[in-house]
């Protein structure tokens, strides 16, 4: 799958001075690192989407008392929350 280099992403290596583009998408990146830091892999978890009913992969062990949303519903949650 092609890593595409956003334009946030872009502006950000323009504004840190950052001259080569990156190869790898961030979740690549993060993995790289924890391979050479002779860190575990993530251990990722599947659950339902609180508001839609999707599945959902996150890296963290949810807790019952708390809901989880996948990305379009988590995106959609903080942006009313934030109105």
């Amino acid at each position: 799958m092609p890593f595409v280099f956003t334009v946030g992403e872009q502006e950000f290596y323009r504004e840190k001075g950052l001259l080569n583009d990156p190869q790898r998408c961030p979740s690549c990146r993060a993995a790289r690192r924890r391979e050479r830091t002779g860190q575990p892999p993530r251990e990722m978890h599947q659950v339902t989407c609180a508001a839609c009913g999707s599945i959902a992969v996150v890296p963290f062990l949810p807790r019952q008392d708390r809901p989880v949303y996948c990305s379009s519903c988590y995106d959609k949650a903080r942006a009313a929350q934030n109105n």
